[in-house]
């Protein structure tokens, strides 16, 4: 079976994911803060259905399933095994009942029309390939005034702007970043509206922090990651990969300071209604 640019995306995202044992308490990481606030944004009651997309470790489902209690159920679906590992071993420590966890790429992942009263996605809604169709899914998967609640960085964040820049000089041409298509409030707007939903609300959370020179290096499976596997990277030379590398780490030297890169982490918290 030959693989696709896309299922070598996806294969990345599996391996970049998975290795990240400790991706709760990573250095700067606020994932467990950003999990707390995307779950307050929405008004969750006892006994509702939850499914939680991209689960990862469970920071949102645990909580969410204690929200919704013993009447309630939550769903988490990831593709990584490593991260489901470790939210299992969280929902046995908290002896929840009413978890479940699912091991599946959520594209092709389908439940009946009306299934859930929320549909949550933290921090992943962009490694989707195609955001609109996603939405679309997710729209049949709610019920009447069920709400979407998704988390999502602007266009401008994690050098996403130095990252697109420096590939268009090497490979003289400009790819489509993931962070562009739902980069801007107006983007989420628009996506949410083509899929269907209204009561669009977006709250944006600025946030920042300076990392180490050593932490920004564009590493083939960022680069494949960042651009979802645009074809044209597959056909890259080593010399282009490496010349990716040196003038990368030439544009981030020039950011540098005493403390460090300044690096922006902003993220929009985004909910609609069916």
């Amino acid at each position: 079976m030959v693989m696709t640019d896309l299922d070598s995306y996806k294969q990345q995202l599996k391996e970049f994911y998975g290795s990240r044992t400790t991706y709760d308490h990573e250095e700067g990481t606020r994932h467990p803060l950003e999990a707390k606030i995307l779950l307050e944004f929405v008004p969750l009651h006892s006994g509702q259905k939850i499914l939680d997309v991209a689960t990862g470790t469970g920071l949102l489902a645990i909580p969410a399933a204690e929200k919704v209690g013993s009447q309630g159920y939550v769903i988490g679906i990831d593709m990584t095994p490593g991260m489901l590992h470790q939210a299992r071993l969280k929902i046995a420590a908290a002896k929840l009942q009413n978890i479940e966890l699912i091991e599946a790429d959520a594209e092709y992942l389908n439940f009946s029309d009306s299934s859930f009263d929320v549909v949550f996605c933290c921090e992943a809604i962009v490694l989707f390939p195609d955001i609109l169709t996603i939405l679309q899914k997710w729209y049949r998967f709610l019920k009447t005034g069920g709400f979407v609640a998704f988390t999502c960085p602007p266009e401008t964040a994690y050098m996403a702007s130095l990252q697109q820049s420096v590939c268009a000089r090497v490979l003289g041409v400009s790819l489509l970043h993931i962070l562009e298509p739902l980069g801007t409030p107006e983007k989420c707007r628009n996506l949410l509206i083509q899929a269907g939903f209204r009561d669009i609300e977006i709250k944006i959370e600025p946030s920042g922090r300076y990392r180490p020179l050593r932490d920004k290096e564009l590493s083939e499976i960022a680069i494949n990651i960042n651009f979802k596997g645009n074809s044209l990277l597959s056909k890259l030379s080593q010399e282009q990969l490496n010349q990716l590398q040196v003038e990368y780490k030439a544009e981030i030297e020039k950011l540098a300071t005493d403390q460090g890169i300044w690096e922006d982490t902003t993220k929009f918290f985004v909910r609609a209604r069916k």
